[in-house]
Order: structure tokens, then sequence, then C-alpha cells
């Protein structure tokens, strides 16, 4: 590298030009040996949890106790989320690949020995599929990543967030030059229609379309004009768009340009829940660093095009993920949502044209630059082009991020990318779209999943949460829970809302102790449709998706509550009982020590009981056996 090169890197370099992005892309690349060891330690919130940090650090104090100098060889570089968050902290050693799983600081000396300071393998800490025992020694051999389609979120877990020369070298900031050198506003606009992206933030309406209104709604009333990004993220299960902030901050900031110059607009928002600490931090770092290098404020490389953006911090409440009440929060008013008798294009912030769309949808703009439109739509299906970002939690072996092409059958996610539920058993079925959307059972596990085909099974593709349940949760119990919520996170502005959330949660409430009667699921239905057709918003007209869906494909479970006054599942504490089978226990008194009633009796090395009147149904009792002599009737 020559030294001109070298500092240039060392200091920000303003491009005036595509020219100028072009060259800086190159002397990156030129000054990084490709086969300098790098150890890549992901910093996904799952992986620090799991002591993350920890890890990097013995991993930097390894390499100094080995006498390396790390500036010149190997390397330790810090990432976003990786994927793979059920087995974390993650660590990957490049060039060769190996990937490593639940890595803890006492690991680094071995890996350091064996895979960087030479090219062998620690099959210990590799990937084993948990029904065949292969290991798997690359991200490339691992079903969980080779059976995706990784575009949105290719670059997290394999940048640097906090660097832009890093991004920029994978080609961050290139369909931006393109756009403002070679295409108008009107070209960005046509070719957003061509790709058919529909917006990733729940109600799936078509980009372009939203895009092209608010142009029209520029020349009847002016500018200015606002564009805005969605980073409100608050479904249970859901981390996509957090993820996406934190991994890769300047895909979803190159979007925002892109889009605020096809709209003519020169300021800009990012309104990221305050829980988020790690995205804000890496967006403004992003922010600040396009800033320094010409990608972003005043003559964006000397285009004439001027844009900037700030960031504001929600408070929490999950209301404002609807577009209304995130327009009056923006505004220093109060989280409510109001009728949408005239569409935020037309009337959003301060009541000029405003474009909202989420963070995956920005995300996906330089991506739609890059490739064409038409190219862009041949991905995934017809009216749902494109992949999807998916955060696959709940009872399945891999919980992670995944991304997939639209259109992709359920059983392929769950089963072949998440490794199914644990045992080898069929899941009973899997939640969609968050409190707003739907149970889809097992039954319709080959149901493509798309907005359309979701929709017509009664759930709906949401922001992308995908909570897969299996024969141990309980239908009842999982209504109750999203029904909590949502009045718990309801603004109350609305009778429908206010009223009908608490009464269907009240039905519920006495199903899980074996009170009402099977007229009651009528009353459900009824109160359901009322909020679908009477609430204000969004968060009130789609509360009763969880509902109705278990009530379509469960109803059965749902009698078993009232009729029988059993929960098949084993969860509703008034409806079941623990005891203990005296043929397998064999006095160990493990589950005595645990149980925090005192209620179970027996000596050692006999078999114990269960005192029902006295036990509070915590079931601790039913972990620490370990030998199966524990069940619930």
């Amino acid at each position: 590298m020559s030294d001109s090169t070298a500092a240039k890197l060392q200091t920000p370099w303003r491009l005036t030009s595509p020219g100028d992005l072009e060259t800086l892309r190159n002397d990156i690349i030129e000054s990084q040996d490709p086969n300098r060891p790098t150890i890549v330690v992901c910093h996904g919130n799952g992986c620090l949890a799991g002591g993350g940090a920890k890890v990097a650090e013995a991993f930097r104090q390894g390499l100094s106790d080995a006498g390396i100098n790390a500036k010149l060889m190997p390397g330790v570089k810090t990432t976003g989320c990786q994927g793979l968050c059920s087995r974390g902290p993650l660590v990957t050693i490049q060039p060769h690949g190996f990937c490593y799983q639940r890595v803890q600081p006492g690991d680094a000396a071995e890996i350091i020995e064996k895979s960087v300071m030479a090219t062998e393998p620690v099959e210990r800490l590799m990937h084993r599929d948990t029904k065949t025992g292969e290991v798997f020694h690359t991200e490339e051999e691992i079903p969980f990543y080779r059976l995706q389609e990784r575009r949105v979120i290719q670059k997290i877990g394999k940048i640097d967030p906090t660097d832009i020369t890093d991004a920029i070298a994978t080609g961050a900031y290139s369909s931006l030059a393109k756009v403002l050198s070679t295409m108008t506003p009107q070209e960005v606009v046509l070719e957003m229609e061509k790709s058919g992206l529909r917006g990733r933030g729940g109600a799936g309406f078509p980009t372009g379309r939203k895009w092209r209104s608010a142009l029209q709604a520029i020349e009847k009333k002016g500018r200015p004009v606002y564009v805005v990004v969605n980073g409100d993220e608050g479904d249970p299960g859901a981390f996509m768009d957090g993820a996406i902030m934190e991994g890769d901050p300047h895909a979803v900031l190159e979007g925002l340009i892109i889009g605020a110059y096809a709209l003519g607009a020169e300021k800009g928002y990012l309104y990221v829940r305050a829980e988020y600490p790690m995205a804000i931090k890496h967006l403004e770092m992003a922010m600040a660093q396009a800033r320094s290098y010409g990608l972003m404020g005043e003559n964006i490389l000397n285009s004439g095009f001027s844009f900037d953006a700030r960031i504001n911090r929600g408070a929490g409440a999950f209301v404002c993920g609807e577009s209304t009440a995130l327009f009056t929060s923006i505004e220093g008013k109060a989280g409510n949502p109001r009728p949408k008798y005239v569409r935020s294009v037309e009337e959003g912030l301060w009541g000029r044209p405003t474009v909202l769309n989420n963070v995956e949808t920005w995300a996906n703009i330089p991506l739609i630059m890059g490739m064409g439109g038409e190219e862009y739509a041949k991905i995934g299906v017809p009216h749902s082009t494109g992949t999807k970002v998916f955060c696959l939690v709940g009872k399945v072996e891999n919980v992670g991020l995944v991304e997939v092409p639209m259109g992709t059958p359920m059983t392929r996610i769950v089963e072949d990318i998440g490794g199914g539920v644990g045992g080898g058993k069929p899941f009973k079925a899997v939640q969609t779209g968050g409190p707003s959307g739907g149970c889809i059972p097992y039954s319709l596990k080959d149901t493509p999943v798309d907005f359309d085909s979701l929709t017509k099974v009664g759930s709906m593709m949401g922001s992308g949460a995908m909570i897969v349940m299996d024969e141990t949760d309980c239908v009842v119990d999982v209504g109750r829970y999203f029904l909590k919520f949502l009045e718990e996170e309801s603004c109350g502005k609305c009778i429908p809302c206010r009223l009908g959330l608490s009464r269907m949660r009240e039905i519920l409430d006495n199903f899980s102790q074996g009170k009402g009667s099977a007229a009651d699921i009528e009353d459900l239905t009824s109160l359901s449709n009322a909020l679908k057709d009477g609430a204000l918003c969004a968060l009130g007209s789609s509360a009763p998706n969880p509902v109705l869906t278990t009530i379509r494909y469960f109803k059965d479970e749902y009698l078993a509550h009232v009729e029988d006054h059993k929960c098949p599942a084993g969860v509703c504490k008034s409806l079941i009982t623990f005891a203990i089978d005296p043929e397998k226990c064999n006095g160990c008194m493990s589950c005595a020590r645990n149980c925090p009633a005192e209620c179970i009796t027996g000596k050692k090395k006999e078999p114990h009981a269960i005192d029902a009147s006295q036990c509070l149904r915590c079931g601790i009792c039913l972990e620490t056996c370990k030998f199966d002599a524990i069940f619930v009737s």
C-alpha cells in the first residue's frame, strides 16, 4: 500500500464524484491482504448476552500472549448479528471460513493455536446436526445458512458496522452514486414500481406506488417533503430491523438518501425506539462518517443534491409503530394515532407530504437500484417480490435471523432452515405477524410465506416475527398473552379497542380457569369482528387475529377448557395437576429440594409424592427431574 493510499484511509476523504468513491473503494481493497487471518466475533445482542465481548477480548489477549502483532497478523473484527443466535457466541476465522459456536473466552487460545497459526479445525466447537451428528466446518456447509438467500442482510456479520471503509469496500453507496450520476428522480420511482417491492413493515403496500402518490401530492401542495425510517420495532419475538440497524446501518442510510433524491426531500428522520441503544449508536456513527466523506449533507458527490437526517428516539410505545402515532411523536406530542381520512403521502409529518417506510424496506432500495427493478422482481413470487428477513424464534432448534425469497414454504423455513422442533416432533403452529398476526397450524405447513398466501389462511406477514410452537404451547394462553400485550399498549383513544380488548382478555382468562361455555367462543368471534371494523388504527383492527385463527384451527382445544375443564397442552395452572410416577421415581430428592412450596414428600431412594392441595404448579419439579418421573395431567 502506498503512502498516499494510507493517508487517505487514515482520515476521511471527502468524495466529490462517483469516480472518487470508486477510487476509494479500490484503495481500501488494495490495502487489505486477503490472506491475512481475521478472527470475526459476533457482537449481535444474542452473542453479547452470552459473553461475546469477553470472547473478543480473550482473542486480543491471546494474540498478545502469543507474541503476535495484531496490526500485522491476524486481526480481530467485531460485527453485527451473524444469524444463528441460539448457538452464540459465534466466531468465524477468515479466510478459510471455520465457523465456531458457543465459544467461551477459555476457547480462544486453542482456536488461535490450531485455526489461526495453522489451518486445523476445532471440531468440538463446530456446528453439529442434532439429527445426524454430522459436523459442518463453515457457514456455507451449515443448512441454516446454506438454504437461505441473503441479500438485505448479506453484509451483516461480515463487516464492522462502525467502520464506513469496511462498508464501502463491499459496495456501500455505489447505488447512490449510480442514482445521482445517471438517473432522474422520476427514473428512480419508475424502477421502484418495476421492482414490485411491498413495504416490509407489515401492511405490504407497494413502495413504488407510495412514492408515486407522494410526487403527485407534492405537485399539488409543494414542498417541503419528508422521508422517515420506522425503526420502532415492538413485536414480541421480532428483532430484524434492530439487527439491520446495528449490523449494516449504511444500507439503511443509503436507501433513505436515494428515496430523498427521488422525492426531492432535504430532511429525513429515523425513528428508533430507545430500547435499541446499539442501533442508535451505530446509526449516529454511520451518519457522522457519511457526512465526513461527503455522502450525506450538502451537495452530495457534487451532484447539487443536499440531504440530511436526524434520529428521534421513541419511548417504547408499541402504538408508535403506527404511522400517524409515529408522526405525532416526532412532532413532540403524545404518540396517539389519528383517523386516516388523508393519507400520509399527502399530509404526514407537520401536515406535509411524507413517505414512511420501515428499516428493511429502506435497506432494499440500494439492492433494487443496483440490479434494476425488473431483475429484482424476478426474486420471490408475483405480487410479493424480493426476499424477506424473518426472526425465527420459539420451540425451534435454530433460533435466529433468516432471509429467504418470498413464497418459500413455511416448512422449509421452520424445519429445513430452523431444524424443526427438538426431538423430531412436528410443530403445533407458527405465529406470524406478531400480536397482529395469526397462528398457522402444522396441517398448513406448506403454505407459501408471502403477503397474499398468509392473508388467505388468516394470518399476515407483519414485520417478520415467526414464533414456532409445539405441543406444550396452549392456544388459549397464546391468545391471552397477545391480548394482554395489546391491551397494555393501546392508547385507549377509541372505544372498540379500549373496551373490546379487555373484554376479550377477560373471556380468555375465564377459559384458562375452566370457566365459561361454548357460547363464549361465539362472543369472542363477535367482539373480534367489532374490533376489526371499528378500531381507529391497525393496533385494534388487527388485534383479534391470533384469537380468530386459533379458534378457526384449534376450536377443540378451546372446548376442552370449558367443557372438559382440561388444558391439553398442560399450561393453564387451574386445569392441571402435577404427579409423580412411582415406577420411575428413584428418590433422588432433586424435586423436593427445589420445590418452593415444599409440597413434595418422600424418603431418599424411595418414591416421592406431590401434595396437590399445596402445589403451586410452577413446574420446577418437572424441570429438575432427570428421570422423567413427573408428569402433568
